[in-house]
């Protein structure tokens, strides 16, 4: 798990809308096929008569994009303060299969309003022919709720552009998505530095995001860095690192979740207290304490997938109502308890799980913090977990159910 959104203002235009980057924020590219205010006529492909317009520079204006039209983003996509991104249900936006420079991120103060249905997601996804992991960046949300590691309205910054995220404002609100699928993201920079499929920076608990799906991530599917945002019917298949991640004191609450493994994987769930690549934050403020409920985890098999969930660095966490399959280990529990306290979560009621059935799991809970509990001090309700119904709630939107 790391601190990173990958920000290079790419100064390059998208002026054939309404609603553009003003001109001393972004200019037209003129190294790709765009012939006239970016865009050209659509050869053929998305919607009749319509044109293919680029997006990519920081918008200081509204951006408001039209389901007659095919947009691709290629380049970094930045909402400044002020504004919102809305999208039509059922549009597919594509971006350019060029990795981690291509992404959409909405700032501090702006807001995006991404509303599907479930017979009309709206998709955002690699324009490659033969689309893979890692083809894009990702969709990435900032916002001013509180992260631990800073105080009353001081901000941390994103690893890079030191974009600003974090404050006070709980309610914050960036705005909605519903129904919504990304496909084919996780761009890396470098060792260090990769997208995620959805990354939330501080974002508030005024946030709508329900129905959302992260399809064939090269990195992590979701991943909240502090804030408080609630997070209802999520799904990661395919990540081929981490499904679902939080640190930086992430408080929300996470109702109805599902993480399908594909060949190519690390935990269903990697959950840090604070964020432990950030120097000055060897000292939270507070750490994570989210609640989860009805969660589903489906690794390949005991023999195969390693760990289901892994909790370290002093991360709190309430979990009702959980079915864990196919891993060696359903709970592994991390931290030297002087600096990241993550037993002491345990035995202060802190952190427990109530109702879950394990299926195919080796060992149940395996602890490395140095705090000595049991597995009943932890755990009530063995066997009585049902997890969530993804094949009701999932149906006809996503990928691979």
């Amino acid at each position: 798990m790391k601190n990173r959104i990958l920000f290079g203002f790419a100064l390059l235009g998208a002026l054939a809308m309404t609603s553009c980057a003003s001109d001393d924020t972004a200019d037209i590219n003129i190294t790709d096929n765009s012939v006239v205010n970016n865009t050209t006529t659509n050869p053929g492909g998305g919607n009749t008569g319509g044109q293919t317009i680029f997006l990519s520079g920081t918008y200081t204006e509204d951006l408001e994009l039209d389901a007659n039209n095919t947009y691709k983003v290629n380049g970094s996509l930045i909402m400044a303060a002020g504004t919102t991104l809305r999208v039509p249900a059922g549009m597919t936006v594509e971006a350019l299969a060029a990795g981690s420079d291509v992404y959409i991120a909405i700032s501090v103060g702006a807001q995006i309003e991404a509303i599907g249905t479930a017979d009309n997601p709206i998709i955002f996804t690699s324009d490659a022919s033969a689309p893979a992991a890692g083809d894009w960046g990702g969709l990435i949300l900032l916002g001013d709720a509180p992260i631990n590691s800073v105080s009353g309205t001081a901000t941390s910054t994103s690893e890079i552009a030191s974009l600003p995220y974090g404050g006070t404002d709980t309610a914050d609100n960036s705005g909605t998505l519903r129904y919504v699928r990304v496909q084919y993201s996780g761009g890396s920079a470098d060792g260090q530095s990769e997208n995620n499929g959805i990354s939330f920076y501080g974002v508030g608990n005024g946030t709508i995001v329900e129905y959302v799906q992260v399809f064939e991530g090269k990195d992590d599917g979701i991943e909240f860095f502090g804030g408080t945002v609630d997070v209802d019917f999520a799904a990661v298949v395919g990540a081929q690192d981490d499904s679902i991640d939080w640190t930086e004191g992430y408080t929300g609450t996470i109702t109805n979740a599902y993480v399908q493994h594909g060949t190519d994987h690390d935990k269903g769930i990697e959950a840090d207290g604070f964020n432990t690549d950030i120097g000055n934050n060897s000292n939270p403020i507070f750490f994570s304490a989210p609640t989860i409920n009805n969660l589903t985890i489906i690794g390949l098999g005991s023999g195969t997938s390693s760990e289901a969930i892994r909790l370290r660095a002093g991360t709190r966490a309430t979990f009702n109502n959980v079915v864990l399959e196919g891993y060696g280990e359903g709970f592994d529990l991390d931290g030297n308890d002087t600096d990241s306290p993550t037993g002491a979560g345990v035995t202060s009621g802190e952190t427990t799980v109530t109702d879950i059935t394990f299926n195919d799991i080796t060992l149940k809970v395996k602890n490395d913090t140095g705090v000595m509990f049991t597995e009943a001090d932890l755990i009530s309700g063995d066997g009585n977990g049902t997890g969530t119904d993804f094949a009701s709630w999932g149906a006809g939107w996503t990928v691979g159910n």
